[in-house]
């Protein structure tokens, strides 16, 4: 009996907070529609400390004896500013993930902890911000290799998500209820995915491969036309026969990041446009600039509540009133290897690089870094692909 009255309560509570108001759900203060705004809101504001602390933090920390003895680099300062707030924000979010895992219904106090108690999370979260700053260098370094580690994972989780939402487009579309209605729609989207991979593959060769010496931006824009190739003949294969709907957006995907690995590369060559290569800040770089920090929360949010694309049953499980609407731990753990790949992107993944003001990710390192991740997008999703038909093979030469 009073089983059936808590969830009645839950569910009741489940309608509320779901139907009510932004303003409505922050001042009740314990609801997780509201908190994963609020832990975003945490999240941009320690990139924008992070950024802070690397382009202005050596004249706010001068005082500090403890942050000079930086190996005698110019501005590895501010790269030491970057990892000491990334170890804040990483050590918050990850203490969050230790105490969240595991809720699965309304009410419990790991859901109570989660959705409420700013109070006291606020407070922990500036002081866990604080602590790094007094920690000597060696520790900082350290966290900086492992942070390369965290930053991939997080890399591997994204992609992953995108390519779940590729595949549940597709499947949505060529299901019984869509099929008929959505034929002309995936083929106009298609067509359009396309024309505007074509059109980026062009243009990558006009802007960053001007001369045939620029051989390593040529070898990456021509890979990439080869990929999009090899997606599209393996997804429209008799025995895949995934439709072209999804080679389309996953060539979006990739040459988007083949258009951002090449942006990465430190100016300076002639491979790269001269309003690129300029080390003046305009007003164009400064919005680049914030449109990428706010890609990357906006990235880091969208994954954390994607929990079930990583879940390994894929049975039909009924959902209940007073389940938890995400996983928690799944959304803190995002977010902790979040706070690892801004350290990242901000230091153009290596701990000593000297980073320009108003940039980010910028540096060999970066670009390769993004050209690896986009060959293994592809092979991941090619592994989608394949793989049932793989296991398909198995079972049934294993029952023979």
């Amino acid at each position: 009996m009073e089983s059936g009255e808590r969830r009645s309560s839950s569910s009741e509570r489940h309608i509320v907070y779901k139907d009510s108001s932004w303003f409505s759900q922050f001042r009740n203060g314990s609801n997780p529609w509201m908190a994963r705004y609020v832990y975003a809101l945490i999240f941009l504001v320690a990139t924008l400390l992070a950024w802070a602390a690397r382009d202005y933090g050596r004249s706010a920390l001068t005082e500090m004896e403890r942050l000079k003895g930086c190996e005698g680099e110019k501005d590895c300062l501010g790269a030491e500013g970057v990892l000491r707030v990334s170890l804040g924000c990483f050590t918050f979010f990850i203490t969050m993930f230790l105490s969240t895992t595991g809720s699965s219904k309304l009410g419990e106090p790991r859901d109570s902890w989660h959705s409420g108690w700013w109070s006291v999370k606020i407070p922990v979260w500036i002081s866990l911000t604080i602590i790094p700053f007094l920690l000597p260098s060696a520790i900082i370094q350290l966290y900086g290799g492992f942070a390369h580690f965290g930053a991939g994972v997080f890399l591997l989780i994204q992609l992953i998500s995108i390519i779940k939402f590729i595949m549940w487009l597709n499947d949505c579309c060529q299901s019984e209820k869509c099929a008929e209605r959505c034929q002309i729609h995936v083929m106009l989207l298609a067509t359009t995915a396309y024309v505007v991979c074509l059109a980026g593959i062009i243009l990558m060769y006009i802007w960053y491969a001007p001369e045939p010496s620029c051989l390593l931006n040529i070898f990456f824009v021509t890979w990439t036309l080869v990929l999009l190739q090899f997606m599209t003949s393996v997804s429209l294969h008799p025995k895949v026969n995934a439709g072209i709907l999804t080679p389309g957006l996953m060539g979006l995907y990739v040459v988007f990041i083949c258009w951002c690995a090449i942006r990465s590369e430190p100016a300076g060559g002639s491979c790269i446009r001269k309003a690129e290569a300029t080390d003046k800040t305009d007003w164009l770089t400064i919005i680049s600039f914030v449109v990428a920090v706010l890609a990357m929360v906006i990235a880091t949010f969208s994954t954390g509540i994607d929990s079930k694309c990583f879940q390994l049953r894929t049975d039909d499980v009924q959902a209940e009133d007073d389940d938890v609407p995400y996983g928690y731990g799944f959304f803190h753990f995002v977010f902790a290897t979040g706070a690892m790949y801004f350290a990242m992107l901000l230091i153009g993944w290596n701990t000593h690089h000297a980073m320009r003001k108003w940039t980010i990710d910028v540096g060999w390192t970066s670009t390769w870094v993004r050209i690896v991740n986009e060959w293994l997008a592809v092979c991941v999703y090619l592994w989608m692909l394949v793989s049932p038909i793989i296991w398909k093979n198995r079972h049934a030469a294993e029952s023979t």
